[in-house]
């Protein structure tokens, strides 16, 4: 996440200060992570997902809560001098400011969300990559017992311009909310997936999915041995640094997949 007067959302670490990042740095080698290759993630933020669905019972868009881990929002509250009393409450005024600290994006950054839709035998490939078959099981993909299985191909959806919905400060922790829009269109079958590409921030779901009847939104957690072994793989045996750090986000996300009852 960039960390300077200029924020943006959280995977732009070239921007932040030289100070917090030796700081966030000393920490995670100090046993922040626990991830064999200690140079990344080095922001935590957990995730919720509301799904939000039009009359007709069509998904319209996705509400975020990103909650971020207490360093990061310490050194948040530092460069923007907020909470100057040190008492841990943000005045209203205070508040304000930190509204929509993380939403001043790149052009073509995704918001480290990405939504997914498995497509049936015979369609042609989307611009997306593949997903496993029971992460697909709401599209009709068949589960395995060890998750693992066929893979599926997929299309990414397209979510609209981040359009924000708040910001709170509570136990030493910032928590922001944001909606991105979708084209109206079915729910079952979608997959939403939460990761910064660089893995420069660990997002986790942690079960916090919220979606109204007939939906529900089913947790698939990723395959961390996988992950890790793509890791080593990708470095090819030289040192994990913050500047040539292998692209293995992906690996670690979390997937949400949707499912929905039939119109009765």
């Amino acid at each position: 996440m960039g960390f300077s007067r200029l924020f943006l959302a959280p995977r732009a670490p070239r921007r932040m200060s030289a100070a917090a990042l030796s700081v966030a740095a000393a920490l995670c080698a100090g046993g922040f992570t626990a991830a064999p290759a200690a140079a990344h993630p080095h922001i935590f933020v957990e995730t919720g997902l509301k799904l939000e669905l039009d009359g007709e019972g069509r998904l319209i868009g996705v509400e975020v809560t990103w909650t971020y881990d207490e360093l990061y929002s310490l050194l948040v509250l530092e460069d923007m001098e907020l909470d100057d009393d040190y008492d841990g409450v943000l005045r209203p005024d205070e508040i304000e400011r930190l509204d929509g600290f993380d939403l001043q994006w790149d052009a073509g950054f995704a918001g480290d969300l990405y939504a997914l839709r498995a497509l049936e035998a015979g369609q042609a490939q989307g611009p997306s990559g593949t997903e496993t078959a029971d992460e697909a099981e709401a599209a009709g993909g068949a589960e395995t017992a060890d998750g693992a299985g066929a893979e599926v191909e997929t299309r990414e959806l397209a979510l609209g311009a981040p359009q924000g919905r708040g910001a709170r400060f509570k136990d030493g922790k910032i928590t922001t909310v944001h909606f991105r829009p979708l084209a109206a269109q079915p729910a079952g079958g979608v997959m939403l997936r939460a990761y910064d590409p660089t893995y420069y921030t660990a997002y986790e779901i942690s079960g916090r999915i919220e979606a109204p009847a007939p939906c529900r939104g089913v947790l698939r957690k990723p395959d961390l041995e996988r992950a890790y072994a793509e890791v080593e793989s990708r470095l090819g045996g030289r040192s994990a640094s913050a500047d040539d750090y292998p692209e293995v986000g992906e690996f670690f996300a979390d997937t949400v997949v949707i499912s929905c009852d039939p119109a009765s």
